[in-house]
């Protein structure tokens, strides 16, 4: 009888642990954009992501917590070499060249407040030019097949309003950063 309570016990312990860390580690759209300073301000203007239907985000926001401290001023988005890299926006192209080795492509978007919010894209093989007016989903160029910092290639998304770097997600609506909710299908029964 011990044995069987023990068991019991046990069963809705391991129940408990597996329960709770499937919640933990699913991926919550709330945990892409996290509320606060980096996303005041920052409208929902984005119509598509810049590369793939969804990428996989290899490495999130982390504003420093000084203007010249550590952290990752932007996002890593899963992107093979030769991928095509699009303006996630309307906008117009404010740079286009090189910066630490790495192809750089830099757009302003539009109706995004004054300074205007400009977004950037790292390291892309260039097909546009500087002054160019895009609309969001027109491609800006290919993930570069080297300089990338992950590995083995990804997409460098950042934003910024003049001097201030804010986390690019926050440019997405909601219904591009959630994934379908889940469905509960009928259980085959007897």
């Amino acid at each position: 009888m011990r044995t069987s309570a023990f068991t019991r016990v046990c069963t809705r312990l391991v129940l408990l642990v597996a329960l709770t860390l499937a919640a933990v580690s699913a991926p919550q759209p709330s945990r892409l954009v996290a509320a606060g300073a980096d996303t005041a301000g920052v409208p929902a203007v984005g119509r598509v992501w810049p590369v793939g239907a969804r990428p996989r985000v290899l490495r999130g926001w982390d504003p420093p917590a000084t203007p010249y401290g550590r952290g990752h001023r932007g996002v890593d988005l899963a992107a093979a070499p030769g991928a095509q890299v699009r303006a996630v926006a309307a906008g117009r192209v404010s740079f286009v060249g090189r910066v630490a080795g790495r192809g750089v492509v830099s757009l302003e978007l539009d109706a995004t407040g004054d300074p205007p919010l400009r977004t950037t894209y790292e390291p892309v093989h260039a097909s546009v030019t500087k002054g160019t007016e895009v609309t969001a989903g027109e491609p800006l160029g290919t993930v570069e097949p080297a300089g990338s910092h992950c590995a083995p290639s990804c997409l460098h998304w950042g934003l910024r309003r003049a001097d201030t770097y804010l986390n690019p997600l926050a440019l997405l609506p909601p219904a591009l950063l959630n994934r379908a909710p889940p469905r509960l299908l009928p259980v085959p029964g007897p």
